[in-house]
């Protein structure tokens, strides 16, 4: 018997990630249209805490494949977004005496 015999492939880590991700987006695509909330604010934060959460439950203990060191510059982009959607929201509440442009 080989030892790594029951190993899956990597490709097929990354093809489940992917599933998951696209699953939890489309659920709640879902969910926010069933109870008419549907914004892209809102979506954009809920795929990036789902997103956030399957990079945390999907991670490896020993090895860190490639394509799991490369989550690190998404993470990174959404986390960039998100504080500039937070920043845009809020300027947007703001009086407009307040701000000077």
């Amino acid at each position: 018997m080989m030892p790594y015999q029951f190993e899956v492939p990597v490709a097929h880590r990354r093809l489940q990630f992917v599933r998951g991700q696209l699953a939890w987006m489309l659920t709640l695509v879902i969910a926010l249209s069933a109870v008419s909330l549907f914004s892209y604010e809102l979506f954009f934060v809920g795929s990036l805490l789902g997103f956030l959460l399957l990079v945390e439950l999907t991670a490896p203990v020993t090895v860190r494949p490639q394509w799991r060191r490369r989550l690190t510059w998404v993470v990174l982009v959404g986390f960039v977004a998100f504080i500039l959607a937070v920043g845009y929201r809020f300027v947007e509440v703001l009086p407009p005496e307040v701000i000077p442009w």
